[in-house]
């Protein structure tokens, strides 16, 4: 009678540290919506060497590069001996200099995992059990979590384990590789997931102690389907829910782990016995691994030396003009750094400003003839709102879209279907060499803009409109000095044949394009009804300014104007101009970019490259990314910051109250420090947290892909979104946040934000306040606050 109470509790200690154990790892978004994930995001409470113990314990994850590239970084003279001792001097904990200095000569041993049972048996049995048991669950997982792209889908149970249960009773293929007994053992388990949890891990022997190290390596070695699963867990509970499949994974892992005990158990004894021991010691980080840590830091400051000086000499404080000839909005994405500059090179009278590349409008958007919407804006926040493209809702338009949209659905299912897709290519396979050779060559690949625009919900009332419209300049910077047009430019990529396009999107937009935002907030700022309310808010938008949306392809560098019959007649010349302009502007843009693009012998390559099957590297992306920068534009214009950083306009003097402060330290800089340590963890594990190969991807379910023809699902970047081939084309480097602001009202905003706190005071950031001159002037740590930099040598020496 009393067995059942301590079972309880024994059920609900382990499935506290299961949870604790999924929490670790980081979320992956399906391939439709990419979204750039820090793969440290569970670890952001430690230290670069707490994380680095950790994972290594876990599946032998870096989290620094070898120890050979910071040697010859030394060697080079990139890291300098003074950025190597500002590195110790700000560890208490460091070993002494000499002792750092000596270890950039030696190459210690990687990080070897603590073995799972499973690759305890590959060692006595010689069988591969972690890739066979991977090979299965992926078998069963690519239809359990499958979003579409299965021609015959699987019927689905209620949840993952339930599903796996009913599949694993049935799949021989482990009797058959060796595993006696296995879909009878797997029958009589538990129906629940926690119950099968309670029981694996008294079959295992495991004690509490050694229970959430092993639960993170059995899901750090689940890949991309622990991953997936986390992002369905997190974003159930964004949305006020819930969701076990990670829970569930971790079952099933624990399953074949009990049943290869069970029968091998005897061979293992003596290395799983220390195994257990083994993660039922604390994790800490041992010497290589903080002296690793050390030679990141140094590499880090001699980057941010590098890169402060850089601009330090274009700083300009001449006065603006008292009004702009255009004044573009841009994203803060770094690829916008580029244009914005080329833009401005080519008229002074041009103003641009970085703002996030949503607009403030974050929507659940419903494409014409679609019924379900695609979420607009950060995955860190929910819709708010709701937009369609449509006039009417259901108008016979749309209903014709519906079935057209159908009917290339059912023809498509046809030429993929087992029993026609041979006789298809037979029959009709040469006739599509021509439709190959238009669509890579001669097809036009721009948006359409005579689309009909989107619209937000009519529910909307006339005040809520004028609030949001007034919210979203004063986040902008923009409340004065209106030129007679203002672009506001959303992003996106158009290329062809390539599973990870939407990652290239805007990372701000969902890993959609920023057309619908843009549109939205061109439409919504050229109401009349809103301009008079915007007077009343203190906003005076003069009569004849206008605001164009447009739509930056960051891989041909071409923007597109959408909605030109919003403007006055009295703006033809100015638009004009501005198409001039921006044609021009492209060109500037390519040329630039050609220089890192491998095979561009110029401009005119660049533009191709979207159209090319063939192409794995349309563009860099995000890859370069060192630093993110709130500040007025005059303290960046003019120098060439490379493509390398986010530019958020701000200025501290028009913030009330510190509201847009807060708001910009709390959503964009999490996105970019998101984008920004996804770019460091494919360069430095990229077995881990990198999706592989691009010429070896096969896409699974329409969630993410395999590197071959099965296995792990692979989250993360390609190797070729950060390799040119020959070297890595992202410096792994952590991001450098540089705020133009008081630096009590940024100690305020960290205060108030203790999950932001933790990304600077941990290390994962560096924080920088910018003095009223433009310059680098004083540098955040977590226990001393702020310290003068010396001007004269950049952020990595302390002044006097």
């Amino acid at each position: 009678m009393n067995a059942q109470p301590g079972q309880d509790a024994l059920q609900a200690a382990l499935m506290a540290q299961a949870d604790r154990a999924a929490r670790i790892i980081p979320p992956l978004w399906p391939l439709s919506a990419s979204v750039a994930v820090n793969p440290f995001l569970g670890l952001a409470g430690e230290t670069l060497p707490g994380a680095a113990a950790r994972l290594g314990r876990a599946g032998g994850i870096p989290v620094t590069m070898p120890r050979s590239f910071y040697r010859e970084r030394w060697r080079a003279g990139e890291i300098t001996p003074a950025d190597l001792a500002a590195a110790v001097a700000d560890d208490p904990d460091a070993p002494g200099l000499a002792t750092v200095e000596a270890a950039l000569l030696e190459d210690p041993m990687p990080a070897a995992p603590i073995p799972t049972v499973a690759a305890l048996c590959a060692d006595a049995t010689g069988i591969d059990w972690p890739s066979f048991i991977a090979d299965r669950i992926g078998a069963w997982a690519s239809g359990h979590f499958d979003l579409g792209q299965a021609m015959w889908p699987k019927t689905v149970a209620t949840g993952a384990y339930e599903s796996w249960r009913a599949f694993a009773t049935q799949d021989l293929s482990p009797e058959i590789a060796g595993l006696k007994g296995f879909c009878l053992r797997i029958s009589r388990e538990p129906l629940a997931a926690p119950a099968a949890i309670r029981r694996s891990c008294l079959a295992l022997g495991l004690p509490q102690a050694a229970c959430e190290s092993y639960f993170t390596a059995l899901l750090t070695g689940l890949g991309g389907w622990a991953q997936y699963a986390r992002h369905l867990q997190w974003q159930a509970e964004r949305d006020g829910g819930t969701d076990q499949a990670i829970t569930d994974l971790l079952a099933i892992a624990l399953s074949f782990e009990a049943a290869l005990q069970a029968q091998f158990g005897r061979e293992i004894a003596g290395p799983w016995r220390q195994a257990i021991d083994a993660h039922a010691t604390p994790v800490e980080p041992n010497t290589d691994q903080i002296i690793d840590a050390l030679l990141q830091e140094a590499y880090d400051r001699a980057a941010q030396r590098r890169f402060f000086a850089a601009w330090r000499p274009a700083v300009s404080q001449n006065e603006p003009p008292a009004r702009p000839s255009v004044q573009a909005a841009f994203c803060i994405d770094v690829r916008s750094e580029i244009i914005r500059r080329a833009l401005e090179s080519l008229d002074p009278g041009v103003e641009t400003l970085g703002f996030a590349g949503f607009f403030g409008i974050g929507v659940s958007h419903r494409r014409l003839g679609s019924l379900s919407g695609e979420a607009r804006l950060p995955v860190l926040l929910k819709p708010g709102l709701g937009s369609f493209t449509c006039d009417v809702p259901g108008e016979a338009a749309e209903e014709k879209q519906r079935i057209d949209a159908r009917a290339r659905r059912a023809w498509g299912r046809f030429k993929r279907a087992a029993v026609s897709s041979f006789a298809f290519v037979e029959a009709s396979g040469p006739l599509y060499l021509g439709k190959l050779f238009h669509d890579s060559v001669a097809a036009d690949h721009r948006p359409d803009g005579d689309r009909a625009a989107p619209q937000l919900d009519a529910s909307l009332t006339a005040e809520q409109r004028i609030e949001m419209a007034a919210t979203i300049l004063r986040a902008m910077s923009l409340t004065s000095r209106f030129a007679r047009l203002v672009l506001l430019a959303g992003h996106g990529a158009r290329l062809v044949n390539n599973a990870h396009a939407s990652a290239l999107q805007c990372g701000a937009c969902g890993g959609f394009p920023g057309d619908v935002n843009a549109r939205l907030l061109a439409g919504l700022l050229n109401d009349e009804e809103v301009r008079a309310g915007l007077a009343g808010q203190g906003i005076d938008v003069p009569a004849d300014t206008r605001f164009v949306a447009g739509l930056h392809d960051t891989v041909s560098d071409e923007i597109t104007l959408f909605d030109r019959d919003a403007l006055l007649p009295s703006h033809a010349a100015d638009l004009a101009r501005l198409d001039s302009l921006l044609a021009s502007t492209g060109r500037l843009a390519r040329t630039e970019r050609a220089l890192r693009l491998p095979g561009a012998a110029g401009e005119g390559d660049v533009a191709r490259r979207g159209r090319d099957w063939a192409q794995v590297r349309p563009e860099w992306g995000l890859a370069g990314c060192k630093a993110f920068i709130a500040a007025p534009r005059r303290h960046t214009a003019g120098a060439s910051l490379a493509g390398r950083a986010f530019l958020h306009s701000y200025d501290w003097r028009a913030d009330s109250g510190f509201k847009v402060l807060e708001l910009i330290l709390t959503a964009p800089v999490v996105v970019a420090s998101w984008i920004s340590l996804q770019y460091y963890g494919s360069a430095v594990a990229p077995a881990a947290f990198g999706a592989g190969n691009k010429l070896l991807h096969n896409v699974v379910g329409g969630i993410g892909v395999f590197e071959g023809n099965g296995g792990l699902l692979r989250g993360g970047l390609p190797w070729q979104s950060v390799h040119d081939g020959e070297r890595l084309m992202h410096e792994p480097l952590r991001l450098s946040v540089v705020i133009a602001a008081p630096h009590e009202a940024i100690l305020g905003v960290l205060e108030k934000h203790p999950n932001l706190r933790a990304l600077f005071d941990q290390g994962w950031l560096a924080l920088f306040a910018m003095d009223d001159a433009g310059h680098v002037a004083a540098r955040y740590h977590a226990r001393d606050g702020w310290t003068d930099l010396d001007p004269a040598h950049g952020p990595a020496v302390l002044a006097a």
